[in-house]
C-alpha cells in the first residue's frame, strides 16, 4: 500500500479515468457509422479507436479538435464510406455532452480536502471547458496538451506540471485509466502512480493497451477516495 502522506498533490488524467469517454465516444461514433450502412460491435469500435487516435496525435502537433476529426475520417478510409467535415467535427463537439463516471465527484470532493488537485489531459481548452463544470471542484492546476503542445505518453507533459507548479516529482501521485498514456510515462520520471481499472477485463478499450505497473490499483476514483480520506 501507498504511504499516503508522501504527497501533497494528485494529477488525473480526465477522459477514461474521471470522464466516461467511451460512453461519449460510442455516442457519437456508433449512430454515425450505422448512418454510413457500418454494423459494428461497440468493441470494435473502440479498438479502432484506440488505434487510430494515437496515430492521428503523432508527429507535428495539432490541436485535439483536428485529432478526433482525423480519427472521424480514419473511420471512414477504413470502412470505406463518405465522412463530411460537420460529421468529422462532430465527434470533438460531443465533448459537450459526456459525462462523469458515478464516482467521480464525490470522490474528487473528498480527495480535495487533503490534497491539491491537477488535470493532466490530451485535451484542448476549450473542449475542458465543457467538461469543468460537471466536475464541480476548482482544480489547483490545468495543464492540457494544447498548452504544452504534445500529447501524452509525451514526456513533456509531466514535466510541464512539475515546472510549473514546483512540485518535487516524490510529491505527485498521478491517477489515470491509461497504462499507455499514463501508467508508463510517468513511471518513467519516478513519479507514483494509481491505476484506474475502470476496464475490469473487459476485451476492448478506447485507450491504446500496454503494459505498465502502477505503483496502486483501483476501480474506481471513489475508491482511491476511501483509501486516503476514509469515514467521510
Amino acid at each position: 500500500m501507498l504511504d499516503f502522506s508522501r504527497f501533497d498533490w494528485l494529477s488525473f488524467d480526465c477522459y477514461g479515468t474521471l470522464i466516461d469517454w467511451e460512453a461519449g465516444i460510442l455516442g457519437y461514433l456508433r449512430p454515425l457509422l450505422q448512418a454510413k450502412g457500418c454494423r459494428i460491435s461497440n468493441d470494435r469500435i473502440l479498438t479502432m479507436y484506440s488505434e487510430f487516435e494515437p496515430q492521428e496525435q503523432a508527429g507535428h502537433f495539432r490541436s485535439y479538435r483536428e485529432v478526433l476529426a482525423g480519427v472521424a475520417r480514419a473511420f471512414a478510409r477504413e470502412l470505406h464510406f463518405e465522412v463530411s467535415d460537420s460529421e468529422a467535427n462532430g465527434l470533438a463537439e460531443s465533448i459537450r455532452d459526456w459525462q462523469p463516471f458515478a464516482d467521480t465527484v464525490a470522490g474528487l470532493r473528498r480527495l480535495h480536502s487533503r490534497f491539491k488537485l491537477a488535470v493532466l489531459s490530451n485535451i484542448d481548452d476549450d473542449l475542458f471547458a465543457y467538461t469543468a463544470p460537471k466536475l464541480e471542484i476548482r482544480f489547483d492546476a490545468v495543464v492540457t496538451a494544447q498548452q504544452v503542445h504534445s500529447y501524452k505518453p509525451s514526456l513533456n507533459n509531466f514535466e510541464a506540471l512539475l515546472r510549473r507548479q514546483g512540485i518535487p516529482r516524490e510529491r505527485l501521485l498521478h491517477v489515470a485509466e491509461s497504462l499507455y498514456h499514463d501508467v508508463g510515462p510517468a513511471h518513467s520520471l519516478d513519479i507514483a502512480t494509481v491505476w484506474v481499472n475502470r476496464r475490469q477485463d473487459k476485451p476492448a478499450a478506447a485507450s491504446h493497451l500496454a503494459e505498465a505497473k502502477p505503483d496502486l490499483e483501483v476501480p474506481d476514483v471513489g475508491g482511491l477516495a476511501e483509501l486516503t480520506v476514509p469515514g467521510q
